[in-house]
This record gives structure tokens, sequence and C-alpha cells, in this order.
């Protein structure tokens, strides 16, 4: 009897093309007949902070003593044109938040734990609230195409002004803040109909370029007795044009943001498919400020993907004077965590990948305006363990820049860093790790 021959089957191979997250979101699409909108950032990989390394302090260079050898880490923003300019004890800001897309606790919580380590906060679209500014050392306030709660008395209390012009998550495209997180006080602050979407406008209504931009900045000046840095905020798009265009309109301050940059609400599509990342945007924007002879005297702001104290550490050795977070604050509140998992799972996901922040039913407190939920986040507790973390990030960098022999951490330069790929080496204009080749570079 002849022994039958058995061909082993071929494992079931899914197609890298079409896997099986973009099929998923191809039945939702022929289901539901319209874009999916979701809260965050960029999901996808990109080149990022990881791809780079610090070269430390050997026999070529002599590396600081942590614990007697002080490293500086504070900044001033805004001497250019500003009467008081700001100061900053640690060189990582809080990013433009909202009240209407995080609820009046998380916006409390950011100022307390901002003000708690000596650096600044963000009002975000909708204006400025009480608990925000009554517990925020320095608070900037955000001037952007929606106008949504903009006062002129408000411009006055805060301490800086920042101009948006577009965020990372979204650069040529406004917000959105849906029906469900319209409260009554949200409504009244924003001057709309309670419970009813709202979409914010993708320019500003009264100016459309760089000379409309530096009018509009001599009237912020004006309204605050030339007293307040400006800042202008851009998505990271064109950011040699974007930062050259900012410093001739006036601004004092720019701030970039990268991909990784949250949002409250948009399109999936636009987050994932418009804007670089932000390791690709610094080194642009730097060589405009210095091509101008503004580096250091116009400060730059950068984010979008910012995680810990390597991160900030990189990010100035580039070329930035502060790194601003916004995801890692959240998370430091409280978001996304894991005691939450349970009722994470009948929202269908789980602790680590919420991301309906526009829904309004956030678990932990923080991206709703459901006075239940919202109850849930202790302020107190909540600044604290974000104090904690920027603690952290700042003792973080200072290690590293006393590894390189820095005595403060505005001295890291592009010098001091190596690039693991070919393509984060070209985006940084550092050299690839064991080569002195920087990709672009002129060959001598």
């Amino acid at each position: 009897m002849n022994d039958q021959i058995r061909v082993p089957p071929t494992l079931p191979r899914f197609s890298a093309t079409f896997d099986p997250q973009t099929a998923s979101e191809i039945r939702r699409a022929a289901a539901t007949g319209i874009y999916d909108v979701r809260g965050g950032g960029a999901k996808r990989k990109v080149p990022h902070f990881d791809d780079l390394l610090f070269l430390g302090a050997s026999i070529s260079r002599y590396p600081l003593e942590g614990y007697r050898e002080k490293c500086g880490t504070s900044v001033v923003l805004g001497a250019r044109f500003a009467k008081k300019p700001i100061e900053l004890k640690i060189p990582v800001t809080i990013a433009g938040m909202s009240f209407g897309s995080l609820s009046a606790q998380a916006k409390e919580a950011l100022g307390r734990g901002a003000s708690a380590v000596g650096t600044s906060t963000t009002t975000g679209d909708g204006g400025m609230t009480q608990e925000e500014r009554g517990h925020s050392s320095i608070l900037v306030y955000q001037y952007l195409p929606s106008r949504y709660g903009m006062n002129p008395d408000d411009l006055r209390r805060a301490d800086a002004i920042e101009v948006v012009v577009g965020q990372g998550a979204k650069p040529g495209g406004g917000g959105m803040l849906l029906g469900q997180k319209i409260s009554k006080r949200v409504a009244a602050m924003r001057t709309l109909p309670e419970g009813i979407d709202q979409r914010s406008s993708c320019r500003h209504p009264d100016w459309t370029g760089p000379d409309d931009l530096e009018i509009k900045i001599e009237e912020l000046r004006e309204i605050t007795d030339w007293e307040k840095p400006i800042y202008v905020k851009v998505g990271a798009s064109r950011p040699y044009y974007d930062t050259a265009l900012a410093v001739k309109a006036g601004a004092d301050v720019i701030v970039l943001d990268g991909m990784q940059g949250g949002t409250a609400a948009t399109q999936e599509v636009f987050i994932e498919h418009v804007g670089i990342p932000i390791l690709a945007a610094i080194r642009p924007a730097v060589q405009a400020l210095q091509d101008l002879g503004m580096h250091r005297k116009v400060q730059l702001i950068v984010s979008g993907g910012i995680r810990n104290g390597a991160d900030v550490a990189k990010a100035l050795a580039l070329g930035a004077d502060v790194a601003s977070i916004g995801t890692a604050a959240l998370i430091a509140l409280g978001d996304n965590d894991p005691r939450f998992e349970a009722e994470y799972q009948a929202l269908g996901t789980t602790a680590g990948a919420y991301d309906d922040w526009h829904e309004g039913r956030d678990p932990a407190g923080i991206t709703t305006q459901d006075p239940e939920l919202a109850k849930r986040l202790d302020p107190v507790a909540a600044g604290r363990r974000l104090a904690n973390y920027l603690s952290v990030l700042t003792l973080e960098a200072q290690t590293i820049a006393r590894a390189c022999g820095k005595s403060h951490v505005h001295n890291l330069e592009p010098e001091d860093l190596v690039a693991l790929t070919v393509e984060a080496a070209a985006m940084a204009g550092v050299p690839l790790a064991g080569t002195s080749w920087i990709p672009g570079s002129p060959v001598g």
C-alpha cells in the first residue's frame, strides 16, 4: 500500500497593504458612508526621537558631576518685543487644550501641575476659565480662527498670547467639538447653541497672509500695551518658510507642532496623512531663524510626540528652546488608565487605545463634559501627578546634558547627536552613527 504524502497547509497571510486594520476601516466606511473622526495624534510609525542617540562625554569631552555641578534649565520667552517677557524654570510647557474638549477639572489640574514646577499652560480654543486662570501662575491665551470665547479682557489677563495658524494633527484644517460636549457652560462661553456640533474655521477670518498677520500682531500688542509676548503657532508642513514669515510678521516666539501632536477631534485621514513629523520640522525652522539672525532671539517651542526627558533633550539639541506636551500631560493626569479597563471595553476599545474623545464618554473624566464622569478627576491629585512627571522630564534632560558636558540644557547641540537610520540622519541633519556622513549634505 502506497503511503499518502501529506502536504502541510500554508499559513494564512495577511496583506501588508490591506491589513486587518485597513480592512476594518473599509467595512466601517462602507456601512456608514462617513469618514472616521477621532482624537489624538498620528498613530502610524514615523521617524522620531528614538532614532537619535547622544554621544556622551569620554576622553574628548568632559562630563559634569550630577550631584555637585549645576545644569541650568530656565528659559526666557518673548524678550524680542514684549515689555514683560515670561521666565520658565524648566524648558517644558503644557500645550493648548480647550475647555470643551477637556473638563474644567482637567484644565484646573493642568494649571496646578504647571504652576508647581514653574512653567506655563495654554488655554486652547473656547476661551479662558476661572479654574485655569486661578490655578495657573503663567497662562498663555490662544487666539484662534474660531474666535470662540475671545475677549480683550482675557487677552490682558493672560501672560502671553498665542496666535494659532494651525496645529500638527491637522495643518490646514479646523477643529471639531461635537454636540455631546457642548454643555450649557461651553455653549455660553462660545456663544453657540447647546448640544449642537461645532466646527472651527481653518483660517482666520480677518487676514489672509503674512502681511495681514503683521497687522494683527500689532493690534494684539496695542490691546495689551505691548506687555505680552506674542507667539505664532503653526502645524509642521513647510517649517522653513512658515518660521521665516512669522518672524517677519513680528512674532516673539514660534510654536511648531508635528504630526504626532494631538487634537480633540478631526478626521483620521487628516491626522495620519497631513503634515510632517516633528523630527523633520525642527532643523528647517532653526535654519530659518539662523538665516535671519534670530536664533535664540526669537524662541522656538516644539511639540508633537514628546514623551520623556530624552525627547526634550534631543529637541533642544536640534535647536529648540522649549518642548511642549499635550497627550503626555493627559496621560499623567490619568487618561487611558488601565484601572478603567472594564469601562473602556464597554466602549469597544481598551486602555491605551481609547481615542473617541469627541464622544464625551471618557471614563477618566478628562475628555468629557459629563458632570458625573468629570467628578472622577481630582484636580489636586492629578495636578500633583503632572508636576511629578514634569519634574522627571527635567531631571532626565539634565542628566543627559551633564553627560554631554553641558552646564545648561540649551548648550546641547547637533554635534552631540547621531542617528540610527538614514532617514533620521537626513531629517535631523546629524551624522549616521559610526560615520561622519550626513545624508543630503554637500560632499566636501
